[in-house]
C-alpha cells in the first residue's frame, strides 16, 4: 500500500483511531442507554436530546471505523476490544437525570480528548482526511458537551 504515509505512521494512526472508536462506540452506548432510562421533570428534553446525540454518534462510528480500513488495518468491533481500548468506563445501573447528564459531559470531554491527542502523529504523517475527521469529531463533541453542561447551570 503506497498513499503517501509509511506504514509504521499508518500503523500509530490506526491504534489511535481505534481507541477513539472504542471511546465513541462506549459514549454512542451510554447515551442510547440514557435515552431509554431517563426519567424526571427533564424527561421529554432529554429523552428527544439523547436520541439526537446517539443517532450522530451511531453515524460516526462507521466513518471512523472506515478510516481506519482505508489505513488498512482492521477496525476493532467487539465489546470486549472496546473495553480495553476505551477511556470511557460503563455505568452501573441507571443514574438519575442529572447524574445522566454529568456522566456524558464526562465521557463527551474524554471523547474529545482522545480525538485531539491524535494530531501530532496525524500531523506528522501529513494525513488530512484523518485530521479532517478528527477537526469534524472535536466540534462536535466539544459543541455537545457545552450544550449538555448548560443543562447543569441554576
Amino acid at each position: 500500500m503506497d498513499i503517501g504515509i509509511n506504514q509504521t505512521d499508518r500503523e500509530k494512526i490506526a491504534a489511535g483511531l481505534s481507541h477513539l472508536l472504542a471511546d465513541s462506540y462506549t459514549l454512542y452506548l451510554m447515551t442510547h442507554n440514557f435515552h431509554w432510562n431517563v426519567k424526571g421533570p427533564m424527561f421529554n428534553t432529554l429523552h428527544l436530546m439523547f436520541m439526537e446525540q446517539y443517532t450522530e454518534q451511531w453515524n460516526a462510528l462507521d466513518v471512523i471505523a472506515e478510516r481506519i480500513r482505508a489505513l488498512d488495518f482492521p477496525a476493532p468491533g467487539t465489546y470486549n476490544e472496546f473495553v480495553k481500548l476505551a477511556s470511557i468506563k460503563e455505568v452501573e445501573g441507571v443514574p438519575k437525570a442529572t447524574e445522566m447528564i454529568r456522566l456524558l459531559v464526562a465521557a463527551q470531554e474524554a471523547t474529545a480528548r482522545t480525538a485531539r491527542s491524535l494530531f501530532p502523529v496525524v500531523n506528522e504523517a501529513n494525513d488530512q482526511p484523518t485530521a479532517d475527521l478528527l477537526t469534524q469529531r472535536l466540534e462536535v463533541h466539544e459543541k455537545t458537551a457545552w450544550m449538555l453542561r448548560s443543562l447543569l447551570e441554576e
